[in-house]
């Protein structure tokens, strides 16, 4: 079994350069994933010049960590949506957003021939839970004029199910395939670099000046599409966002099935299939708040024996991913200050709304109107303060817990927290017994990190950031390493 993503998997890609030196354009996006792929393609003929960077390589990051839907049949947010904004207007507009991202999705894929697995299903949610049947039938009641849903009392494969609710126009496809193919689409036109990561932004005059380790970016305008932006000024973004980890398994199977499901229970099962070389089933489930999923090797084996109880032993690939989720169930997507703009928040449906991220900010960069502007303007006022209070009670928890246990129970002998001079360090005694010493500390929010047993790495249960054994940077939001000074 590899831990890893499915999706990265004997993919063909370009390389793109590293930045290194000072550079002017009009405009920057931050982010090789599918919202600033898709940005760029949307901007590509607007005959600017425009710039992508990203930290990594080309969607090696959230995006190829998910399940690779295309619905709108996304659990219970519709109702969860219905009930915050307490208007029908509201929630058929984000219904209609995402009925328009997936036209998106297939009119970019067919036009331009891109090879992505893409995929009509059927799409389901679900419940195993008797009391959970009256929710299914309200999404129904809400849907039904709005979207081609049916009722149904079970899904396509042997598994328990209460109540479902169908709908038969939405889409799977291959996440990494999609956003490497925008890339290739747009290489000639927009300059895209990898391995270039964005350590901070300053205004100079009418410009924003993006820092990087061996250039400066002197740009008019720049969309953070980071998945987790890094400059929280304008917005105090980790104080109205919480976010939630689940854990991913792939599995061979025997046959494929034109389908795909999530239940809308506390014990979260996504599922899809996976055409390849191979046939897979792909699972995601153990999902929650991300300060209690930081025993990964525990939750990636519970992830494993449901696959393996319900659905099929032969598993291959597992991995984890994380989502950012909004007080208000709406993603944030807009300008927080005049020529800077955010695209994130997607509360688990990030292949949907990172594409329609593209094209809304992409819109505003192009001076036309955008239809769903004021929905996800993420400067709009807070409708639903129990969430604030609840995400923020999280937040303060994941800090407290990290001062107050740095030493987490389930490490072993090869990992260590020690005190010299009154600065933590973090060891990880590697299997050839090499010692790697790096600061134990987040530069974000100064959240003491968690290792992960499972990718090796370092990682913050606060915000998401990870380092490598070495200290090594590899997501944000923390624009800094910890590794040791000499």
């Amino acid at each position: 079994m590899k831990d890893r993503s499915i999706w990265l998997e004997n993919v063909v890609r370009e390389t793109y350069p590293t930045l290194d030196k000072d550079i002017n354009c009009d405009v920057l996006i931050i982010g090789g994933g599918i919202t600033g792929l898709s940005c760029s393609y949307f901007l590509k003929n607007t005959h600017k010049n425009i710039v992508l960077v990203e930290g990594n390589r080309i969607c090696t990051g959230t995006t190829a960590k998910s399940t690779g839907k295309l619905t709108y049949l996304q659990g219970d947010l519709i109702e969860k949506i219905k009930n915050i904004h307490d208007d029908e207007d509201t929630y058929i507009e984000y219904l209609n957003s995402q009925k328009e991202a997936i036209c998106l999705a297939k009119k970019i894929i067919i036009e331009n021939k891109i090879d992505c697995n893409l995929e009509p299903v059927n799409s389901f949610i679900f419940t195993n839970k008797s009391i959970k049947t009256n929710s299914i039938k309200t999404n129904y009641r809400l849907l039904k004029k709005h979207a081609n849903v049916k009722l149904k009392n079970s899904l396509p494969i042997k598994i328990k199910c209460e109540k479902a609710l169908e709908a038969n126009d939405t889409f799977v496809f291959h996440p990494v395939k999609f956003v490497l193919g925008l890339a290739k689409i747009v290489q000639d036109k927009i300059a895209i670099y990898e391995n270039t990561r964005v350590t901070g932004i300053d205004k100079e005059n009418n410009y924003l000046i993006a820092h990087t380790k061996n250039g400066d970016i002197k740009a008019k305008k720049i969309v953070l599409a980071c998945h987790y932006p890094f400059y929280i000024i304008p917005y105090l973004f980790p104080f109205k966002t919480t976010i939630e980890k689940s854990f991913l398994v792939a599995s061979t199977v025997d046959k494929t099935k034109s389908f795909s499901a999530i239940n809308i229970d506390k014990n979260v099962i996504s599922l899809r299939y996976h055409k390849d070389k191979k046939n897979y089933m792909i699972l995601a489930t153990e999902s929650g708040s991300l300060n209690k999923n930081i025993d990964n090797i525990k939750k990636r084996d519970a992830a494993i024996w449901r696959m393996r109880t319900l659905f099929s032993p032969d598993i291959e690939y597992a991995w984890s991913n994380h989502d950012i989720m909004t007080t208000d169930y709406l993603p944030l997507i807009g300008a927080v200050q005049e020529n800077l703009y955010l695209a994130t928040g997607y509360n688990t449906w990030g292949m949907t709304n990172g594409i329609l991220a593209g094209k809304i900010i992409s819109d505003l960069i192009k001076d036309n109107d955008s239809e769903y502007k004021d929905l996800f303007d993420p400067l709009r006022d807070e409708k639903n303060i129990p969430n604030v209070i609840n995400y923020n009670l999280k937040n303060g928890y994941s800090f407290l817990d990290t001062k107050l246990d740095k030493k987490r129970n389930f490490y072993d002998k090869n990992v260590k927290i020690k005190k010299e001079n009154g600065i933590y360090y973090g060891i990880y005694i590697d299997e050839n017994k090499k010692e790697h010493k790096v600061l134990s500390q987040c530069p974000h929010m100064k959240c003491n990190l968690s290792f992960n047993y499972q990718t090796k790495t370092w990682d913050c249960p606060c915000h998401g950031s990870s380092f490598d054994i070495d200290g090594n940077i590899i997501y944000g939001p923390s624009k800094e390493s910890i590794k040791i000074k000499k």
